[in-house]
């Protein structure tokens, strides 16, 4: 899926940052919320900036929300230690993903197989702010209170 990007393009980077946070979240899958998480690691990158919240503050709520998810079917995880991933266990693949990731993946992956594929991470944000609850990446997006039209129109896409 991924062979014919450059190694070192901004959506390749994005990819890695994903795999690199469901790793770290001990998830099997990517998701559109370790996406979303993925376009936060280069502060100076557009997404970043438009969003205009922290990677660290990004990965609290989510922490939070899921927590909110065992609360809401019954399982009070409160004082538990959060899960770390069993070294053993194999890590995530870029071809690992959840339906999710890889409906947003796409406008990623085609941004950065045109001309202008420096801007393919800016391409997958209009996707993940297209998301709506209970999509995990909607739900992150809803609760830093940001205005998705507002955070399109500032985003270059060309």
């Amino acid at each position: 899926m991924f062979e014919r990007l450059h190694q070192k393009s901004p959506a390749i980077q994005v990819i890695r940052s994903a795999v690199e946070e469901a790793r770290r979240r001990g998830d099997r899958r990517i998701g559109t919320e370790h996406l979303l998480l993925g376009l936060l690691h280069d502060r100076s990158a557009d997404p970043a900036r438009v969003l205009g919240v922290e990677l660290e503050t990004a990965r609290a709520e989510l922490d939070s929300l899921d927590r909110d998810a065992l609360i809401s079917i019954g399982i009070d995880a409160t004082g538990f230690l959060p899960l770390v991933p069993v070294p053993s266990r194999k890590p995530p693949s870029p071809g690992a993903l959840t339906s999710g990731g890889r409906s947003v993946l796409e406008s990623l992956l085609t941004a950065a197989r045109s001309k202008n594929s420096r801007r393919a991470p800016n391409h997958l944000l209009v996707a993940l702010l297209a998301l709506r609850p209970p999509d995990p990446a909607a739900e992150l997006i809803s609760k830093f209170g940001i205005d998705r039209s507002s955070a399109r129109n500032r985003l270059p896409l060309r």
